[in-house]
């Protein structure tokens, strides 16, 4: 399998049946989520899949964390264009259901904020593994649009609804201990062991049985299949509310530092 097209994710091989998948450039910035960078982590799973080679695929974040939000330039643009806004809400759909459907093994390590379309792909991840330090935050709500791009397919099932409510409405911040304590992450760990640690269970899932892993995951999976009308109200009235005053206020306090002031809603 080719994987030079991409740009914006370093895919290397770590060991026979182990690919790498890395977001952002090592001792660099967070890893934003550009238009490439979106559209690169909803077409991945779909190579992965289809590569012989690969059993196991680990993703983690390079730099100061695993992933930060959408680059606000895109988000503007989604509240402005109609092209773009279709283009981004295929995408993440796109990037959720090809992530379910990928018969592969898939680790994920995060340290640091984990926010945006990485925590998408960081959450949906057969094994989940969060760093002492990671800091998971679902920030739609702040930003004035519905919880839309993951959270109602898989928050109420691995942690339940009342967490998962009080987590997406308030956006308040999961620390990786309390995302092990509720559910919501596999595993949690030291961020000094945490590669390791990603890459030793990548080896003893390599190690197993394949055809009977991959059918394990594609039953339990099922789970989520159930919830995908919940997830596809849910991004579509995401990509509803960026054509509205809430995102707009909500883009502009991210821009001038602020409290968002949102205006009266618009349904009574």
């Amino acid at each position: 399998m080719d994987y030079s097209r991409y740009q914006d994710l370093k895919i290397r091989r770590l060991e026979p049946g182990i690919l790498e998948v890395v977001m952002g450039e090592e001792g660099g910035k967070l890893s934003t989520a550009t238009a490439r960078l979106h559209q690169e982590l909803a077409e991945i799973w779909l190579d992965i899949d289809r590569d012989p080679e690969t059993r196991v695929a680990i993703l983690r974040g390079a730099g100061k964390g695993f992933s930060a939000g959408g680059d606000l330039t895109m988000v503007e643009q989604i509240t402005q264009n109609f092209e773009t806004r279709a283009r981004v809400w295929r995408e993440a759909r796109d990037l959720v259901y090809n992530l379910i459907n990928c018969s592969k093994m898939v680790v994920s390590a995060m340290h640091g904020p984990a926010v945006g379309a990485g925590l998408v792909a960081g959450l949906l991840a057969d094994v989940s593994i969060a760093a002492k330090n990671a800091r998971i935050i679902d920030g739609h709500t702040r930003l004035g649009v519905a919880a839309g791009d993951h959270a109602a397919i898989v928050w109420p099932l691995l942690c339940g609804m009342a967490k998962a409510k009080y987590y997406l409405l308030l956006c308040e911040q999961v620390s990786g201990e309390e995302a092990e304590r509720i559910g919501l992450v596999s595993l949690c760990c030291d961020e000094a062991e945490l590669q390791a640690k990603a890459l030793e269970v990548a080896r003893k899932l390599a190690a197993g049985a394949q055809t009977a892993l991959r059918w394990t995951k594609y039953s339990l999976n099922n789970w989520l299949r159930m919830a995908g009308p919940s997830f596809d109200a849910s991004l579509a009235l995401e990509m509803l509310g960026f054509t509205g005053p809430e995102a707009k206020e909500g883009i502009a306090s991210l821009r001038e530092k602020r409290p968002p002031n949102f205006p009266p809603p618009q349904d009574g």
